[in-house]
Order: C-alpha cells, then structure tokens, then sequence
C-alpha cells in the first residue's frame, strides 16, 4: 500500500492532524509542545489513504555531541491516529517503523523517549518498535456514574472530610486575571521548595498562563479562598472525554487542613459539568505507589496501567554517549536515554 510521511513544525499543519484524531490530549497539541523549553517541537506523519499516524516529540540537543534524541512533553503524549490502533494491520505498522527509523537517522537522533497516553491502544502500534516498559498505575474516576455512587467509593474518612471542608466556607472560584495566575505561581514554585522537586518541575508563570489561553484551549485554574486569601489551586485540563488535575498547589500554612482533598472533589464536579466522562487523577512520582498515588487512591478504587516507550534508533552512538559520560551499560538501569542520568 503506497503512503507518504511528513515532518511537521508548523501550527497550522500540526493542527490539522491532530485534530482530526479520533482522540487526543492537550498535550498532543502544538500549542502545548511550544510551551516546552527543552527543544523543538517536531511531528512525525505517517499518512496512507485513509490513514495517519502522527507523533508529537520534542527534538533535543545532547550536550558534548553533534547528535540529538526525542523526547515527549511533561504529561501523557506519545502517537495519536484517525483509528484505533489495535485496529491497524501489521504491515502498517511494519511500514511506520522503517519510516519513522528513516526520520530518527535523518535528524540525528540516537534515541527516543515517550510517556503513552493511558487511555488509547498505543502499545499496539510500539511494542515491537523499541520497547514498552511498565510505569506504575494511574488512577481515574468514572463520571459517568452518578454523583453518588462516586463518592460511595471514596474512604469513609475522606467524606468525612470533604464534608467538614464544604462546611468551612472556603469560597471556591476560577482565576478571573494575571494576578491570580501569579500569586497560584509563587504557591505552586513554595510547594517545588519544600518537596525538593527537580527543577524541570518549576513551570514558569508563563507556562500556566499559556494554558489557559482561551482560544486555544477549554483549561481552568481552580482556586480556594479562605476569605481573601487563596490557599490551594489546581491547574485543570480538558480535553475530548477527559478533565486532570496538571498541576496543583497548596499554602504552606493549611496543610493540615487539606483544602486539596475539597478541591479534587469539585474537580469532578467540574469534568461533569462539562460532559467528560473520566477525571484522570494520574499516579504516584515515577510511576511509584508514593505518597501522592495513596491520597489519589482514597478517591478512587479504579486503575489503568501506566506505560513508557523507550527506543534506541543508533546503538552504536548510544554506547559511545554512555562511555563518553562515565557510564557503563547496565541492564538492571531504568533510566532512559542513560546517558542523561545523573552521576551518582
């Protein structure tokens, strides 16, 4: 079967494919990969006659080499399609892999790296090309339940809980203006402070302010306010089916008090309002059963299994940027690309 491939790095072009999926996340967008600082956003297109593939990735350069590798944004990305792709025929899936070898040595990368988007068939269309690797699991609720059976499954200490929380008179309400955005940035970068978060984590306010452009996306920033003063927040996304907590934060000073388990409830309150029919709590740091994965479990009993890609296009180069870097090749690492790993 003839077919063509495209490498996209236009809005325009990067739209109309994505778009045209059949499902696909904020973070497939091209609005969200050029809100990335890592490097450039390039889209892989895999196009038969009533077909297509498209990749989303980020092209970043390796520090010391002429080479580069491809990585995904922060969130769940990876391949989308116009079909389902447990749906597409081996020999589909054959012709990608040649071609999307063919653009990884054309753009002179040695690797390539992405989280999958839990909720699409993507490991159909990956697992013989590189590796898919278990991540953990992720949490979600199902909207389509009533109200009520929803909060039947949550810990009895938790209703509890939120009850009291409903009865403080927090007002809860969406950022209306930049100053709002600012001061959830500074909460959010004081919560990065006291976790000891890697820096990657410390999203400027002009990222949050990115997201929630109005023309380019349907995203909110929630807030809690104990009178004058906000306390908690979550940036929400939403896409097709799905609405996710981003990214949240939560003062210093009521910690104790736990606004954040009152502001995942209204979330859901939110993705109903809103017609979507899963609330994606998302999981534990690394795909560990953290603390952060226990209070999303308290939520919610429901789990998918959480995956990551990892491919290695040039062997030969990778092995030379592992021993370039002081590394040797140690099956037992989990770390991908290894050479990016930090020195112990």
């Amino acid at each position: 079967m003839s077919y063509q491939c495209l490498i996209v790095r236009s809005k325009a072009d990067w739209d109309y494919y994505v778009k045209r999926a059949h499902n696909y996340e904020v973070y497939h967008t091209w609005y969200y990969h050029s809100l990335n600082l890592e490097g450039e956003p390039v889209l892989f297109i895999y196009e038969e006659e009533n077909l297509f593939i498209a990749f989303p990735l980020i092209k970043r350069k390796i520090t010391g080499s002429s080479h580069y590798d491809m990585t995904s944004v922060y969130g769940y990305a990876g391949p989308i399609s116009n079909v389902d792709f447990k749906d597409i025929s081996q020999s589909t899936i054959q012709d990608f892999k040649v071609e999307f070898s063919r653009f990884l040595e054309a753009e002179q990368c040695v690797s390539a790296f992405t989280r999958l988007y839990p909720f699409l068939n993507q490991q159909y269309l990956l697992e013989h090309i590189g590796g898919v690797y278990p991540n953990g699991s992720t949490i979600y609720m199902d909207l389509s339940l009533s109200i009520e059976e929803q909060r039947s499954r949550y810990d009895k200490r938790l209703k509890r809980q939120i009850k009291k929380l409903r009865e403080m008179g927090y007002v809860i309400k969406n950022a209306v203006d930049e100053s709002e955005i600012a001061e959830f940035t500074r909460m959010y970068h004081k919560n990065m402070d006291r976790l000891g978060a890697n820096k990657s984590y410390y999203f400027d306010e002009k990222y949050f302010t990115g997201l929630l452009n109005s023309n380019e996306f349907e995203n909110e920033l929630v807030l809690i306010y104990d009178g004058s003063e906000m306390i908690c927040g979550a940036l929400i996304l939403v896409s097709g089916n799905v609405v996710r907590n981003h990214l949240s934060a939560t003062s210093e000073k009521y910690l104790k008090e736990s606004p954040s388990k009152l502001l995942t409830d209204e979330i859901s309150l939110i993705g109903r309002r809103l017609g979507k029919k899963i609330f994606h709590l998302g999981g534990g740091v690394g795909g560990k059963e953290d603390s952060l994965f226990q209070f999303k479990s308290y939520f919610s009993d429901l789990r998918i299994n959480d995956r990551i890609w990892c491919y290695v296009s040039d062997q030969h180069i990778y092995n030379e940027l592992l021993h370039k870097n002081g590394f040797e090749i140690n099956q037992k690492s989990t770390y991908f690309p290894a050479y990016r790993q930090t020195k112990a």
